[in-house]
């Protein structure tokens, strides 16, 4: 982005938050997302922040963008859509399968209490903790490691959200959701179209199962996703 030195760099933030809040109106509200915690956390977050600088006018378009590593930065309209189907009220624990710019992250640490969030990345992983930090999302904790596998340690989740597309969904993400707890999930039979579905645990061995959406996410790859390199 070229920035006029006579013109302040307050002007630039202006122009982002009339962005932002034109895209949680027209792109957000308008397609049916109507949870008030979700607008407005869609509101808060500069999805600026979270993409190379030279894409920053494109920020707001009701498309996917390019954050490098072969990896996007979701649409908008998708990150507002699977967070509201978590149906978070607050103060929730939640994990995330997919790190990439963070944005997403952010999203959800705006709802909920603690958030979780796994990257298979090395230097996405990085980014997005150093972006994270500098916003001060002191309530969400990066690790680098393989997201199918989830994060036992900090288990069970009230929700769980994952960013990529897998075969079937990973054993080990549906164990470490609470019982009453929601994953949004996309699954398909071919690495880049998938069904976004919501998954609802009622007991030990006990799921629903609801599809959303058609998607095109990125692979899930890992050691309980789609195997090799994509």
């Amino acid at each position: 982005m070229y920035f006029d030195q006579d013109v302040s760099w307050s002007v630039f933030v202006t122009a982002f938050v009339t962005r932002r809040e034109r895209m949680v109106e027209n792109q957000i509200a308008a397609r049916g997302v109507t949870s008030e915690k979700v607008l407005e956390a869609m509101r808060k977050v500069p999805r600026e922040k979270f993409i190379p600088e030279c894409l920053a006018e494109l920020a707001y378009g009701d498309s996917p963008l390019p954050i490098g590593a072969d990896q996007t930065i979701s649409q908008p309209y998708i990150v507002a859509l699977m967070t509201e189907q978590l149906t978070l009220q607050g103060g929730e624990h939640v994990l995330e399968i997919g790190t990439g710019s963070g944005y997403a992250a952010a999203v959800l640490a705006e709802i909920a209490g603690q958030v979780y969030t796994i990257e298979r990345v090395a230097e996405l992983a990085k980014s997005a903790a150093s972006i994270l930090a500098e916003l001060g999302y002191e309530n969400v904790h990066v690790v680098h490691g393989d997201g199918t596998l989830g994060c036992p340690e900090h288990a069970p989740y009230d929700g769980i959200v994952v960013t990529a597309g897998g075969p079937e969904v990973p054993e080990s993400l549906r164990q470490q959701l609470k019982l009453g707890g929601r994953m949004v999930i996309p699954i398909g039979s071919h690495p880049y179209f998938q069904s976004l579905v919501r998954i609802t645990r009622f007991g030990e061995t006990e799921f629903e199962t609801e599809h959303l959406a058609s998607v095109r996410f990125v692979p899930l790859v890992g050691a309980e996703g789609w195997a090799g390199e994509y």
